[in-house]
């Protein structure tokens, strides 16, 4: 059973910084993109910010040059680096992969979620 697991939500200053973390565990075979996606209060869930392997990556305009995106590939991790963060970044952040479990096909996991707010 494959799993996606997140960890480094919180509270957070406006100008401050948080680091998220995203894990896959069980049997994979192959994992070709990992991401992250947000979804703020009464909004459409968006990217933020997706590597696909060979270190490719992209994001979405209101986070360049804040947020940077990297991946553990040893260990099935994706981070990302949220820096000088302001009130709009408030949000449920979701990782998301595409990947290939052992013996299985290729399809979309997303993790549970972890909040992240942006507040004096």
């Amino acid at each position: 059973q494959v799993q996606l697991v997140e960890s480094g939500g919180g509270l957070v200053q406006p100008g401050g910084s948080l680091r998220l973390s995203c894990a896959a565990s069980g049997s994979i075979q192959s994992i070709f993109v990992m991401g992250w996606y947000r979804r703020a209060p009464g909004k459409e869930r968006e990217l933020v910010a997706k590597i696909r392997n060979g270190g490719s990556t992209a994001y979405r305009d209101s986070v360049k040059g804040r947020f940077t995106i990297s991946r553990d590939y040893a260990k099935n991790t994706v981070y990302l680096q949220m820096n000088s963060l302001n009130s709009e970044d408030t949000a449920v952040y979701y990782c998301e992969a595409v990947l290939q479990p052992e013996g299985g096909l290729s399809n979309e996991y997303w993790g549970q979620g972890t909040q992240v707010t942006v507040s004096s």
